[in-house]
């Protein structure tokens, strides 16, 4: 309980300093909401005056950090100025389709990584890992964002897959099965984009721990003891290079959520990319502010899940 109420207060810390810090440099940016109707000569600086006293912008940087810090442990998270309401209903639904694309891709991207890099380490060398390489080599060479362009191009082009959105036209019509039918067309190509944005990297780390773990002294005595090959990399290796896979699952997710506010862009996702763009155009700094916030909180989580992973997987973290 210790180790975890450790951790948890580690990541209480980092949210507070990231807020501070976004809400610092939020702030000090160059123009506002109110900006563009500051420009229109049809509208008074009595009304500016107004919708500035209205929406807290007249006070000391101080008191509306502490004001929306008390609105974000209200479930609020602000004010948005574009939605003329709190941020946190706008958020809650973007944020769970989020949270189910980058849940897919990773468990796209680590079903397929894992087989693979155990399997390019076990052939150090010879042609299935140069052929590996040069094609984890060509799809890190690749923008994410042309990489995208063209599963929407193939998603427009071909028809098998929906060009964008999460649901079909009349979703609440359909049965159960119809509906998860349609929701897995919708989600297969931006799930599909993200675990290829990801996968080279894994397979790469995957591939250097075990090949760490196969030429460790316990792995060479097990060999020279005659242990079949499979049972040694099973049984012995994988264990082995377990620690530093298990510390890469919480970078994963950062990737997995950097990469998914473009994905989301391109091909119409309706999370929280898209919606982080329109509150920049729109200088709805509340919103931005909420977006980076929970981001932040995704990153956070998964990095305290891979903790408590090694903590039941490693006993030296348990004796310390």
């Amino acid at each position: 309980m210790r180790y975890v109420a450790r951790r948890l207060a580690h990541g209480v810390l980092i949210l507070l300093a990231v807020s501070f810090l976004s809400f610092l440099l939020l702030q000090w940016a160059p123009g506002d909401f109110l900006a563009e109707l500051r420009m229109n000569p049809r509208i008074s600086s009595q009304t500016i005056d107004g919708l500035s006293q209205k929406y807290g912008l007249d006070r000391p940087l101080p008191l509306r950090y502490a004001r929306w810090v008390r609105s974000a442990l209200g479930g609020d998270m602000g004010f948005s100025f574009a939605y003329n309401g709190p941020v946190g209903p706008l958020l809650w639904t973007r944020a769970r389709n989020t949270l189910l694309l980058t849940g897919s891709s990773t468990l796209i991207a680590w079903t397929l990584a894992m087989p693979l890099g155990i399997w390019t380490a076990a052939s150090k060398d010879r042609w299935g890992d140069r052929a590996a390489s040069a094609a984890a080599s060509a799809l890190l060479a690749t923008p994410d964002i042309l990489l995208f362009l063209l599963l929407l191009l193939l998603a427009v082009r071909t028809g098998w897959f929906p060009a964008g959105g999460m649901a079909s036209a009349g979703f609440d019509d359909f049965g159960t099965w119809e509906k998860v039918k349609d929701l897995c067309a919708h989600i297969a190509l931006p799930s599909l984009g993200l675990a290829l944005v990801t996968m080279p990297i894994l397979v790469r780390h995957i591939r250097a721990a075990m090949i760490e773990a196969l030429e460790s002294p316990f792995v060479r005595a097990a060999r020279g003891h005659g242990i079949p090959h499979a049972r040694l990399l099973w049984r012995y290796a994988v264990p082995a290079a377990s620690n530093p896979l298990i510390s890469l699952l919480g970078l994963s997710i950062a990737g997995m959520l950097s990469a998914s506010a473009i994905v989301e862009v391109v091909l119409s996702w309706p999370g929280l990319g898209p919606l982080i763009v329109q509150s920049v155009l729109a200088r709805d700094v509340y919103v931005v502010l909420a977006v980076v916030i929970l981001s932040s909180a995704f990153l956070v989580v998964g990095n305290l899940i891979a903790d408590l992973l090694l903590f039941a997987s490693d006993p030296r973290i348990r004796v310390e």
